[in-house]
């Protein structure tokens, strides 16, 4: 089968010229040739790890929009098959979902897949109308917290308008900025991580749309008070979306604010605190007739039959989501001592990671040592502002032997 395609992201590649014998033995069959002689700069691609060729057509990258082609976009952590590393780089959890969950997942696979879920999600609002004492129509669902913010970004911020965001945070706001043809209006964090006034600074003449603050915040795994934050949504011309997707560990949210401030919305996912990364599935908590607007910007059937029973079990199962933070709690303030023992600086987490950082020896070479001894952990790098190691919360197991594995490179650097 030949494909023809605008960009190459193969591993391994082996590039043919017009002159093979390849190439003049598809020039014989219509329509390929008539395809073949049209394009300005055509390569014949051949995958080596799955022997397949493709038509390579230079010029079709023109035909993308300028703003694709300039962004780099967003680069998720690294996935290796099960069981071929600890993974303590992507902030999932550890532990088994609730038992509940997958009985409703076995449920609902049972009545039947054949017919479209429900579009608006009725079971799931219903059940984050009861958690948090709100109106079901102050509740919008997602296909995870990303999608969500895609359609935040979307209903929110046109081409050439601004959306916010503190540095360093979450990478993706970037990429739906960017995707938009939005202007990104970037402000760092104080060196302790508190928000300068620069913030929440009036900026209509930037044509300032949407502001993304994530609450806790990653890589830092710190908070701002939510009083502060209700102070600066008060104080913005334009929507304030906290991103609250570790709140589940920390002590306070900003759901009960939502009903005080027209102007912030609270967006959540079930991948971190319900052990429900692989199922994808996020909600939000706005003013009912912003969620009402949104509803039109959404895909038709973002959430599926199985998800949305997941979901609800999930949030309805409140002892097993107590019961994880509990051990989720625990094992983080463990790593955190034992890694300030090791000669790390690390704040305060309210999240189920840590960030690591040292000024003394540089810390990619340890990311590298311990990846080479079958742990993955996230190294980040913000220019301008430094590097450091954010680690997940595991297993007291898995983080012991992470930190055991550290302290090997530290002792072989002596």
């Amino acid at each position: 089968m030949i494909q023809t395609f605008s960009g190459i992201c193969l591993d391994q590649f082996c590039i043919f010229w017009q002159e093979i014998p390849f190439y003049r033995e598809l020039s014989k069959h219509e329509p390929v040739a008539e395809t073949i002689t049209n394009l300005t700069m055509v390569w014949i691609i051949r995958s080596v790890s799955h022997n397949t060729f493709f038509l390579y057509n230079a010029g079709m990258k023109s035909f993308v929009r300028s703003e694709i082609t300039a962004m780099g976009g967003y680069v998720p952590g690294e996935q290796p098959r099960a069981g071929e590393s600890i993974k303590l780089n992507t902030n999932e959890n550890p532990y088994r979902a609730s038992e509940k969950v997958y009985a409703a997942i076995q449920q609902a696979a049972e009545i039947g897949l054949s017919r479209y879920p429900d579009p608006v999600v009725t079971a799931v609002r219903e059940a984050v109308a009861r958690k948090f004492q709100i109106d079901p129509c102050s509740v919008l669902c997602g296909n995870g917290s990303d999608d969500l913010l895609t359609v935040l970004t979307r209903t929110f911020v046109g081409s050439g308008e601004t959306l916010r965001m503190p540095y360093p945070s979450y990478i993706l706001y970037r990429s739906l900025a960017e995707i938009q043809g939005a202007a990104t209006g970037i402000v760092p964090f104080c060196a302790d991580w508190s928000l300068p006034d620069e913030f929440f600074a009036d900026a209509t003449t930037n044509k300032l749309r949407l502001v993304f603050l994530p609450n806790p915040n990653s890589p830092s795994g710190t908070v701002i008070p939510k009083q502060r934050i209700l102070e600066i949504a008060e104080k913005l011309p334009c929507p304030l979306v906290v991103d609250e997707a570790y709140a589940d560990f920390a002590d306070e949210h900003c759901v009960d604010l939502v009903s005080q401030c027209e102007k912030l919305i609270v967006c959540r996912t079930l991948s971190k605190a319900y052990a429900l990364a692989g199922l994808r599935f996020g909600y939000l908590v706005a003013q009912p007739h912003l969620v009402e607007q949104m509803m039109k910007v959404k895909d038709s059937y973002d959430c599926d039959s199985l998800s949305i029973a997941a979901a609800a079990a999930a949030i309805a199962d409140d002892d097993w989501r107590k019961e994880n933070r509990r051990k989720i709690n625990a094992t983080k303030n463990r790593l955190t001592a034992r890694m300030r023992t090791l000669g790390f600086d690390v704040p305060e987490s309210h999240a189920n990671f840590t960030w690591n950082t040292r000024q003394d020896i540089p810390v990619k070479p340890i990311y590298e040592y311990v990846k080479q001894n079958g742990i993955l952990v996230r190294y980040l790098d913000y220019p301008e502002w430094g590097d450091g190691l954010r680690i997940s919360v595991g297993t007291d197991e898995q983080n012991d032997r992470c930190v055991g594995l550290i302290a090997d490179y530290l002792v072989k650097m002596v």
